[in-house]
């Protein structure tokens, strides 16, 4: 197995400190409301994040910072919620801080932009790292149903296996997509996101 790629699936791990655990991309008050409730629904609400949420945008982001562009203020705008922007800047900062610790240099920056830039030095195809970053990304919010709907392991990995073909296509797509392609039409998670920030008892940050 090629080095790049355990690299790789390394700074992408729930073990590398970047914190995602502490995140629910606005997903905790949608469990609260009864919108998330089982696995059927957990899903779909995924999904809609992959295709036409943070998702998309994200991975679009990612595959231009590995061409070289400084998309920062573009990341920061995108963020539709104070709780979404501190979501992207802390895990991008941690996670630049560990890279640059393991010997790839990496200013902190959004999440995205921070992963795009580390991945230049990986032999790896932008498709590729396109894919393992949409995967970790959707493994997180999948373990977030699994613990507080709750889903329980088995049905949150049907889950996660489900939105495989979602995430290759996605991944795909966005590899070669300009920036101009970023679009957002996930309203309920935006809406849900800025709820969040007055819900009364919170066990995620976001």
């Amino acid at each position: 197995m090629p080095t790049d790629l355990l690299r790789l699936v390394q700074w992408l791990s729930p073990a590398f400190p970047t914190g995602g655990f502490a995140y629910s991309h606005g997903m905790e008050q949608a469990i609260n409301d009864g919108v998330v409730k089982d696995a059927g629904s957990a899903q779909a609400w995924i999904a809609d994040v992959l295709r036409i949420g943070a998702g998309w945008s994200d991975a679009v982001l990612l595959s231009r910072a590995r061409d070289g562009e400084d998309l920062r203020d573009i990341a920061r705008a995108l963020a539709p919620s104070a709780e979404r922007l501190r979501e992207t800047e802390e895990q991008g900062a941690a996670f630049a801080a560990t890279v640059t610790a393991l010997g790839v240099p990496v200013d902190p920056q959004p999440l995205p932009l921070a992963i795009g830039v580390a991945s230049r030095s990986l032999e790896l195809t932008t498709a590729q790292v396109t894919a393992l970053f949409l995967h970790g990304f959707a493994g997180n919010l999948v373990a977030c149903a699994t613990r507080f709907v709750p889903l329980g392991q088995t049905p949150g990995q049907r889950v996660l296996q489900a939105l495989h073909p979602l995430i290759d296509d996605l991944a795909e797509r966005a590899s070669t997509a300009p920036v101009s392609a970023i679009a957002s039409a996930s309203i309920a998670g935006d809406l849900a996101a800025m709820r969040h920030e007055t819900l009364d008892v919170r066990i995620f940050k976001t």
